[in-house]
């Protein structure tokens, strides 16, 4: 490698003279000065960066599916608890011609209040003549009078 040295000294001082430029040998080559970790260490670092943000798009990614698994079927137009799909879920009362699917714990007294919260008598009557019984089962379906 080679370098240029201009010599200024008090002979060059007059207007007829100019500097004299030499090439010079540098015998070693320049120290390169780099601030922060080797390159080998730097990339071991940016490697478990992206090792680790992998990682955390997995986990939202399960954490986001989960969260929609566990939202209740009704979300989805599925059944609610009261046997109703959503969109009847919203009404307090059944309407003739829907069809109820009973759950656990459902009596033919708890259905015919749900279709006339006022007068469960007659929508009991109605009931019990549409089934042939006093009793439901659950997961029965049924057309409601």
């Amino acid at each position: 490698m080679a370098a240029v040295e201009v010599f200024e000294g008090e002979e060059f001082q007059t207007l007829e003279s100019r500097p004299q430029l030499r090439l010079v040998k540098i015998d070693s080559a320049p120290s390169v000065s780099r601030y922060g970790l080797p390159l080998a260490q730097r990339r071991a670092a940016r490697a478990l960066m992206i090792r680790r943000r992998r990682r955390t798009l997995i986990a939202l990614a399960l954490l986001a599916g989960l969260t929609i698994l566990a939202l209740p079927g009704v979300a989805f137009g599925g059944v609610s608890n009261g046997g109703l799909s959503s969109d009847s879920n919203s009404n307090a009362t059944l309407s003739s011609g829907m069809v109820f699917v009973v759950q656990p714990g459902d009596t033919v007294n708890s259905i015919a209040r749900m279709i006339n919260p006022a007068d469960p008598s007659t929508a009991r009557s109605a009931l019990v003549h549409e089934l042939g019984s006093k009793v439901v089962v659950p997961g029965e379906r049924v057309l409601i009078p």
